[in-house]
């Protein structure tokens, strides 16, 4: 599904077939999880292909690669233009972009003096789907921040995000929601997560969470549309006094929830607040520049 005899990729300064792309099997990312990757969308749009915020998307990969000491020399510049190409290379407009950074043959715990860079993409709908999603409190925490750099997207932090998924799948549910160390709320496995009480909206602070792109995206637009969120800690008894949730993600986008454990979300989700910002998210990442402005 993810490529087929005519998809070019790039790895290292060459594009090649993706058939044609190989790695040693004794490189550090595959042995110790020491990498670093980004999930990207562009989207098709008036005038032509938008990488939706490849900006700061590249500035994240490179600030995760110097926090977990991987060395590259790209520049945020460098990356978007590779990405352009590669989307052009593949005739491909709606598309998820996977950028990768992983390191060379090494069976040391100490880093790695070069650093490989592997691009590709594919067309690929919403991560979860359009249904409302049935989630459950994972047994699996967040990893501790006194533990590693959690704000990194770094390829081993994911073991963690697939033992959730897997356990909720394993009992029924669509996907799970964690706690942090400290039995607050987190997120998803692979997405942030926002709930709705009394027409305000709450997602918890960074700090034992992925920073997300797209949960940046909801925070603004949120407050160019003067819907009030507030940023703070909360327990799983919170959010079932909720009246919806949804999850945040590049790949997901905006992922609503109708339930979570035994409580179900009692709002209608086409009336929640969560439902107007996936419209709004949708008009501004299928917008041109100069369209961005608040929906009322």
């Amino acid at each position: 599904m993810y490529y087929n005899e005519n998809t070019i990729v790039f790895l290292n300064g060459e594009w090649i077939p993706a058939a044609q792309a190989t790695a040693s099997l004794y490189n550090q990312t595959m042995h110790y999880g020491n990498g670093i990757f980004e999930g990207i969308r562009a989207y098709d749009t008036p005038t032509g292909v938008k990488i939706f915020k490849a900006k700061e998307h590249f500035e994240r990969m490179l600030k995760s690669a110097a926090t977990m000491h991987i060395k590259t020399d790209y520049t945020v510049e460098e990356l978007t233009k590779l990405s352009y190409e590669l989307l052009e290379k593949n005739g491909i407009t709606n598309a998820y972009i996977r950028p990768l950074f992983y390191l060379d043959p090494n069976m040391s715990l100490v880093p790695v003096d070069k650093t490989n860079l592997f691009l590709c993409a594919w067309e690929w709908g919403k991560y979860l789907g359009d249904k409302l999603l049935r989630i459950k409190t994972s047994p699996y925490q967040r990893p501790n921040p006194k533990s590693c750099h959690v704000e990194a997207k770094t390829v081993g932090h994911y073991i963690n995000s697939i033992l959730a998924t897997t356990e909720a799948k394993q009992n029924g549910f669509d996907e799970a929601l964690m706690l942090d160390a400290a039995g607050y709320v987190a997120e998803g496995p692979g997405a942030n997560f926002f709930y709705e009480k009394d027409c305000c909206l709450y997602t918890c602070p960074l700090g034992n969470i992925l920073p997300g792109i797209t949960r940046n995206t909801i925070l603004d637009l949120a407050k160019e549309n003067h819907i009030p969120v507030e940023v703070k800690l909360f327990t799983i008894d919170e959010v079932k006094t909720a009246d919806s949730a949804f999850f945040t993600g590049t790949a997901a986008e905006i992922a609503g929830i109708g339930s979570l454990d035994d409580y179900t979300f009692p709002m209608d989700w086409n009336e929640s607040l969560g439902k107007k910002l996936s419209i709004l998210y949708q008009h501004e990442v299928h917008a041109t520049q100069n369209e961005l402005k608040p929906i009322s």
